[in-house]
């Protein structure tokens, strides 16, 4: 007879609302952890062990910008550093069970933000291939926005962009369930970038202005690489015009190894920009899709009398 009683005080306080009680095999009552929760309401998700390496990331991501203009091998050590705890903030989130959304949005956005600086850099080194350039920024830029919204507006609020439907793309499914594929598309696509940028350096293919002026030679001019050479403050208003720079940065590093680098991971590099194409293809046909769901719920288009 007290074990009926017991049943009924316990339904009559689940339906009052006591649903953080549990009830034991024998029909004990048991009250919520108050140091669980207390725990989980005092969590600082700022301060997660990822997220804490997420904003490690960005010092050193800034700290190669400074550097960048004429400091090569400085920049490219900061930024190969801040790339490869790309992979280290996952390891982390997992093994400390600090995954958040937070810290998904944080490292993508820094893989953005940073790859569009070098980028830029680029541009402004070789003003001929800044159209390439800039394509590659709005391309990587708009194929992650259009499958981040994609997937928060079709899949729900709660949906990883990372977790894909294999029905909807292999590729897509394969880039971003397999771990190692992900992890060295990413590298290397960031590798050939870099390559790039010390041939900026190193070139004189790339760059003409990177030629050495030839000794003994009658004559002078004002061009870059030319002999009897004037002193730079004579031939630019600032220090830090894009000429005065790349005038300074010439010589300093030998191309071999940057040309290797970037014909190794070219390959990599070109497979990721396809990728980003077919990620934002299908991100567009899933918001279409969406799109015609609504309309049709809304009973559109209308018949016009």
């Amino acid at each position: 007879m007290n074990g009926v009683r017991t049943r009924n005080k316990v339904a009559e306080s689940l339906s009052n609302g006591g649903s953080q009680h549990t009830i034991s095999g024998n029909g004990k009552v048991h009250e919520p952890s108050e140091a669980h929760s207390e725990t989980a309401s005092t969590e600082n998700i700022f301060l997660f062990y990822p997220n804490l390496i997420g904003y490690s990331r960005i010092v050193l991501a800034v700290a190669s910008l400074y550097y960048m203009p004429l400091h090569p091998r400085t920049c490219s050590i900061l930024y190969s550093i801040s790339c490869l705890l790309d992979a280290l903030d996952g390891v982390a989130a997992r093994r400390f069970e600090q995954s958040t959304k937070f810290g998904a949005v944080l490292d993508m956005v820094t893989d953005r933000c940073t790859t569009a600086c070098l980028l830029v850099f680029l541009s402004s080194a070789w003003p001929r291939w800044a159209l390439l350039f800039q394509g590659l920024i709005s391309l990587d830029l708009a194929s992650h926005y259009m499958h981040m919204f994609a997937t928060l507006t079709m899949a729900g609020s709660g949906q990883s962009h990372k977790k894909i439907d294999q029905s909807r793309s292999r590729l897509l499914y394969l880039y971003y369930n397999n771990k190692t594929v992900l992890f060295l598309f990413c590298a290397f696509n960031e590798v050939f970038f870099i390559a790039l940028y010390l041939l900026s350096f190193s070139s004189p293919i790339l760059s003409p202005s990177l030629l050495q002026p030839l000794p003994n030679t009658p004559g002078s001019s004002a061009q870059p690489g030319s002999p009897a050479h004037p002193a730079p403050s004579t031939l630019f208003a600032s220090p830090y015009s894009a000429g005065a720079l790349e005038l300074a940065r010439a010589n300093k590093m030998d191309s071999t190894w940057p040309w290797i680098i970037a014909g190794v991971s070219f390959p990599v590099m070109a497979g990721k920009q396809f990728l980003n194409i077919v990620q934002l293809v299908k991100a567009s046909r899933w918001l279409a899709e969406g799109d015609l769901e609504t309309r049709k719920k809304q009973g559109l288009p209308r018949k016009r009398k």
